[in-house]
């Protein structure tokens, strides 16, 4: 249909303008300064907003023979559909034109690293979509929704697997979560499964306690043992007594030093009073930390404690007396640093 519009109009042009109304059409007119460059349609943004894009930043030579062919097009007058499309060098407008009415758009790659609360992923998501973070929070925290897709409020964060993913810009925050669960269930293989069954525990168990694991290190070759130590605790029935699940309990991620009275806060992610895993993940765990659940290392450690040397790494015992002598060491140093 639109390819009759376009033949008609280009007859049409032809003859009320001769040459001059192909050259409208088809004449490159846009040379962004760094390769393709990319315009970005809200839901209430103007023609006139569109044009400024061009201008700014896909480097739109003629801007009038634009607007008389998107007029000639009947584009200018209608609702321009959102989206993020590529403007590339050397692009006429009738090209241009073509992908912008038809919604023709060019994806977005989406990243999300590093994230710890539902509040951080629905703006680490927003800041890269047109959606806003308020519409993706209040689905994170919907009971109903959330249990439709398999999690709760709590354990929803174990649905998102850090990658790189494509989607398009103006994606709804409900299709977004059905495709992130969709990448959930691919990445649960069967093979995944199967081994998450070995060791006893549910694919969302084995994400809550990579959380565990990757805020007690920020290195990751310590992950497998430190998924090991806390499976050898959960085996015998012993607390877990993770230092981050009380840091996330009392909601401070920055406390160096974990005091009595933090260990003493009445919630159910404290694993210094409450046993088994918490009820959620602490963080949206990194692929390495979930395979380092999944592939730990065997041995019989049951403590461990941060090395007096600040490096980040721990010392790990397999005897509280051992234990003992590594927490005295580090207790040590943070006192000569005056961290208390």
């Amino acid at each position: 249909m639109i390819k009759k519009v376009v033949i008609t109009l280009l007859l049409l042009l032809l003859v009320i303008g001769g040459g001059g109304g192909a050259y409208l059409l088809l004449a490159p007119n846009f040379a962004p300064a760094r390769g393709t460059a990319y315009v970005y349609i809200r839901p209430d943004d103007t023609f006139d907003d569109l044009c400024r894009q061009l201008t700014d930043s896909a480097g739109c030579r003629q801007e009038e023979t634009f607007r008389l062919a998107a007029r000639a097009l009947r584009y200018a007058d209608r609702r321009m559909p959102t989206g993020r499309y590529a403007v590339r060098p050397g692009m006429n407008n009738l090209d241009l034109l073509l992908d912008l009415r038809r919604g023709n758009q060019s994806p977005v790659r989406i990243t999300f690293q590093n994230v710890r609360l539902k509040h951080d992923l629905s703006e680490r998501l927003a800041d890269q979509l047109m959606v806003d973070a308020p519409a993706i929070e209040s689905l994170l925290d919907d009971s109903t929704y959330c249990a439709n897709l398999g999690f709760t409020p709590e354990t929803i964060k174990a649905m998102f697997i850090p990658n790189t993913y494509e989607v398009y810009w103006n994606i709804p925050a409900d299709k977004l979560l059905r495709r992130m669960k969709r990448e959930y269930d691919a990445f649960w293989t069967e093979a995944r499964r199967n081994r998450a069954e070995q060791i006893r525990l549910t694919p969302v168990e084995v994400s809550i306690l990579a959380s565990i694991v990757e805020e007690e290190s920020a290195v990751p070759d310590e992950y497998p043992t430190i998924a090991g130590l806390y499976l050898n605790r959960l085996y015998r029935g012993m607390l877990l007594q993770a230092d981050p699940t009380v840091k996330y309990a009392v909601g401070d991620f920055a406390l160096q030093r974990i005091l009595d009275r933090h260990k003493e806060v009445d919630s159910p992610y404290n694993t210094y009073l409450y046993p088994g895993l918490p009820p959620g993940p602490l963080r949206v765990p990194s692929i390495t930390a979930i395979d380092a659940v999944l592939h730990h290392a065997q041995h019989d450690y049951i403590y461990m404690c941060a090395r007096e040397d600040f490096s980040g790494r721990h010392n790990f015992a397999s005897t509280l007396a051992e234990h003992n002598q590594n927490a005295l060491r580090y207790r040590q140093e943070l006192n000569r640093r005056g961290i208390y």
